[in-house]
């Protein structure tokens, strides 16, 4: 009786899911298109051969991660990625385990796939079965002559001698514990990719290394392909002060011999660090930031991702949370919080700039809402859009974003005209007093609105009213200001609400400050600008983010209708004043919000 109860609960739910879901939202994952694997997938990483078609390799099997039967295959796309070959082998199911498969495809399109193989049948660690048998063994790779279609019968084994990291190992070192998530990069006639080496089972102190091959794009025997493992001097890319998890290592190359790195750890922010001599040496790691010195990038332990484009710029795929991964179903005890730190996929733009990236606010471009997350990406450039190849353990797909949206994260600091799609109120000049109450989009059904104004402060005392929209039931919304030099900004239905802040201190007394809140019903978040500065909590010791969650399943129904009364109140209990105000039916991306920013004239103490 209890199992037919908790099924219909999950009958339910999952019915809830797809009537206040996200069905024509591209940036929902499960409307992605789909790649074909086993159960469950990782690292579907994808090249494009000389006819145009995507080879995708993967890590796949019949159970989840690790389990019996996890091995590599590959699958083949003439359609970019609408629709897929059935499997191909690569290193065909058995015993021994191979796993975590990151593909290069030289110029005369020969395709290789570098991965973990459990060679040695490592299964127990001091006479206990190994729970994870699949990030140690040989280093190896096989070769596609034919665009994916059939795999050498013989695999070749990567060289690693043994280094320090290795000798301190649980099985010191006459076992290395290793895997990788970089795919091969070609620079300047050379073949490199990183992957990350352990020093205790399972996870734990990681640093980065780099295999470079001068040969592999154009020896044909594999026997005499030449190697060599990088950095210089025995000890890989690490900074102790981070801790122990340092792990997934990726690079792109920069101009002249300079390269740039970055990985996950487990304290809130990527670590980077760069060489300037090809890989021999690095600079001690740090966190990353969007410039020198900047605000710290946020992104839990989960993979961050870069990549460098045809025109030589550069993406970075993050999370852009603090909030470490968490178990699924928790969400009752903090309506909040999202159900994992992966469930938002956030893409920055960057440039090089005196050595150094430097990278562009982010913009959302995938989210979940069932609690599991998005990971492991690979991109893929087209003329007219970016592609990105991600798991969520169970589902391999491919994101579709339109290059504008890529290229107006590159040109922000230039955009300077407001948004005029979806506005559906305009006051201009210094307001007051009441004016008509637009009807909101239900949020319930995928809809979003914005709310986009200029103000000025006299004093920061808390509780100052700057927007009401609320009926006799509180339904509505509410903007104020709080504690901490902060605006909160509420919404209510009538029976569920949530809140969210600006970051701390961003206001100034008696100064113009422009203010743009997101309100997005895809994955149910508010977010929000000041000044064209994406609030993101990095300040705020309390806060895992910058934005606010109203996943459907933290409230006994979703959040649905805001609009409130039908009139909205301008500066009701204000000491200053409402400049201009703007109000979308539509969530705006954040390049749109700093468009409308830096619309007005870039001193916001002039009226």
């Amino acid at each position: 009786m209890k199992a037919n109860r908790y099924g219909y609960l999950l009958i339910a739910w999952i019915a809830c899911l797809s009537t206040y879901g996200q069905s024509e939202d591209p940036r929902y994952f499960a409307n992605a298109r789909l790649i074909p694997d086993e159960s469950y997938c990782d690292e579907p990483y994808i090249v494009t051969t000389q006819d145009g078609n995507w080879v995708c390799t993967m890590t796949t099997g019949p159970k989840g991660e690790s389990g019996e039967g996890q091995h590599i295959a590959a699958t083949i796309s003439t359609d970019q990625g609408k629709t897929w070959s059935d499997l191909i082998d690569v290193e065909p199911s058995s015993k021994l385990k191979s796993s975590w498969a990151v593909p290069l495809i030289t110029p005369g399109g020969r395709i290789y796939a570098f991965y973990n193989y459990n060679g040695d049948q490592i299964h127990e660690l001091n006479g206990e079965k190994l729970p994870v048998d699949t990030l140690l063994g040989w280093y190896v790779y096989k070769f596609s002559d034919d665009g994916g279609r059939t795999w050498s019968d013989k695999r070749y084994r990567l060289p690693m001698p043994i280094a320090e990291v290795d000798r301190v190992n649980d099985w010191g070192g006459a076992v290395q514990l290793f895997w990788g998530v970089d795919k091969p990069m070609i620079h300047k006639g050379d073949a490199f990719f990183a992957f990350t080496r352990m020093g205790e089972y399972i996870h734990g102190q990681g640093e980065g290394w780099l295999y470079r091959s001068d040969n592999i794009l154009t020896e044909s025997d594999p026997d005499k392909i030449r190697w060599k493992l990088l950095p210089n001097g025995g000890r890989g890319i690490r900074n102790d002060a981070f801790g122990s998890t340092q792990e997934e290592h990726n690079v792109v190359a920069l101009s002249n011999d300079d390269m740039f790195c970055v990985y996950r750890t487990t304290r809130g922010y990527p670590g980077t660090a760069y060489s300037r001599d090809r890989g021999r040496t690095w600079s001690e790691p740090e966190y990353a930031t969007y410039e020198p010195g900047g605000r710290k990038i946020q992104s839990p332990r989960a993979c961050v991702m870069v990549w460098k484009t045809e025109d030589e710029r550069y993406l970075l795929w993050f999370h852009n949370t603090t909030l470490q991964l968490r178990s699924r179903g928790r969400w009752r005890q903090d309506k909040a919080l999202p159900v994992t730190g992966r469930d938002l996929v956030w893409l920055s733009a960057g440039v090089e700039k005196g050595g150094h990236l430097v990278w562009s606010q982010p913009e959302l471009i995938s989210y979940t809402t069932d609690g599991r997350g998005i990971s492991y990406p690979d991109m893929i450039e087209t003329d007219d859009r970016f592609y990105f190849s991600a798991t969520n353990k169970r589902d391999a797909r491919v994101i579709s974003v339109e290059r504008d949206v890529v290229e107006d994260m590159w040109r922000q600091g230039q955009l300077n005209e407001a948004a005029k799609r979806g506005l559906v109120l305009h006051r201009v000049g210094r307001l007051t007093g009441e004016i008509d109450m637009p009807d909101l989009p239900n949020l319930s059904q995928n809809g979003g609105f914005t709310i986009d104004l200029r103000l000025k402060l006299k004093t920061l005392e808390p509780g100052q009213i700057l927007l009401d929209s609320r009926d006799p039931q509180g339904q509505g919304i509410l903007l104020q200001s709080s504690e901490h030099n902060k605006l909160q900004f509420i919404i209510n239905d009538g029976e569920n609400s949530i809140d969210w802040t600006t970051d701390n201190d961003v206001l100034s007394p008696d100064q113009w400050h422009h203010l743009t809140i997101i309100v997005d019903g895809g994955p149910k978040m508010i977010t929000g600008l000041v000044d064209g500065q994406l609030c993101d909590g990095e300040d705020d010791p309390n806060r895992y983010s910058g934005q606010s969650r109203f996943l459907d399943q933290s409230f006994d129904r979703p959040i649905e209708d805001v609009t409130g009364g039908p009139l909205l109140q301008v500066a009701p209990s204000m000491d200053g004043d409402i400049g201009d105000l703007r109000i979308y039916d539509r969530y705006l991306r954040t390049s749109e919000a700093i468009g409308n920013a830096q619309s007005y004239d870039r001193n916001l103490n002039q009226p």
